[in-house]
């Protein structure tokens, strides 16, 4: 990883520290806005575990998954070798943490054509719980799972979602067996999660957002920039950690890098609302009205037009706060200037 995707993040670290230390009792869902630094985090944790834990990472980030039988071929890395499961939990007990490769978790070729062949998700989940319980003895395991609502709508016999809550649920509440991280920039997947009346009790919610401005100051810093490029980045880019990778890498042009990303950035809101009905188009600028003034904004109930705003990444909301915001303080800067257009 290169070092300039990953900086700070104590606050959160000790979090999620805090929570490994304690038994597997609650799934924890990490949310946040788009391009913050969620998936850098785990990566970061992961490499960084002590022995005691093995981190098994699932990221379903550009994955499709239409059926069944994709969700396993995400799920799990094949190991091309037959185990029988006592030596294969072993092998899995001997990796260090860093060993265990962030693509999946590793099941032996003869268990997978199982999941196929009988009752495929059922037995798929039934080995997950054998597994983590079996491990649990010996190590602590995690299961982190990126990206989660790429599965929020499917549907097999009943949608996919559900089954995979009732295994975290029972993971970490009845089992006690293997902490559960499910990550997300899906603000409106969080709501769902938030108001979802199954999880009540059985989960907690970890923010992981944009820098703020002290920690930017002292990532800019770090990479040698004097006091007018940290006030001229932060300007445009806010703690956004995507945009500072891209303002350390284009030192040179800063102040042409800035406008060009604010130029491109209004053009994408523009031709997006350009594409609305010219009613819709009036209630979206509505609410995109209330940013003239404010860099955030309270919210009393979920409207059409707020779904269309964080769909197109354009606002995030938090429903732990009630609170909507822009994405960036570039999305801010965009949605001002075609305010003011």
């Amino acid at each position: 990883m290169s070092p300039l995707t990953f900086h700070d993040r104590e606050k959160e670290i000790e979090e999620i520290t805090r929570i490994l230390k304690s038994p597997p009792n609650l799934i924890t869902f990490v949310y946040g806005p788009i391009n913050s630094g969620k998936t850098e985090l785990f990566q970061h944790l992961i490499k960084t575990l002590s022995k005691e834990y093995r981190a098994f990472y699932v990221n379903l980030r550009g994955v499709y998954v239409s059926k069944a039988e994709d969700l396993l071929t995400v799920l799990f890395n094949v190991e091309e070798k037959e185990y029988e499961f006592k030596e294969f939990l072993k092998v899995l007990i001997d990796y260090l943490p860093d060993k265990i490769p962030p693509i999946g978790i590793p099941t032996p070729k003869n268990f997978f054509k199982k999941f196929f062949e009988e009752r495929g998700l059922d037995n798929a989940f039934k080995y997950l719980e054998r597994l983590f319980v079996e491990l649990s003895s010996e190590v602590t395991p995690i299961l982190v799972l990126d990206e989660l609502q790429v599965i929020g709508d499917l549907k097999v016999d009943d949608l996919l979602i559900y089954k995979l809550f009732n295994l975290f649920v029972r993971l970490t509440k009845e089992l006690h067996s293997c902490h559960v991280f499910a990550v997300t920039s899906d603000s409106l997947f969080i709501e769902k999660i938030f108001n979802e009346a199954m999880l009540h009790g059985r989960c907690r919610y970890l923010l992981v957002d944009d820098f703020d401005y002290e920690t930017t100051v002292e990532f800019l810093r770090k990479h040698g920039f004097d006091e007018d490029e940290i006030q001229l980045t932060w300007d445009y880019f806010g703690g956004k950690p995507v945009y500072l990778v891209e303002a350390v890498n284009n030192r040179d042009r800063l102040k042409e890098l800035c406008e060009s990303w604010l130029r491109l950035r209004k053009r994408q809101i523009k031709d997006a609302l350009y594409d609305l009905n010219e009613d819709f188009r009036r209630s979206v600028l509505n609410v995109l009205s209330t940013f003239k003034e404010n860099e955030i904004v309270p919210y009393e109930k979920i409207t059409d037009e707020l779904v269309w705003c964080v769909k197109n990444n354009i606002l995030f909301l938090d429903p732990m706060h009630e609170i909507l915001k822009p994405q960036s303080r570039l999305d801010l800067l965009a949605i001002r200037s075609i305010l003011q257009d």
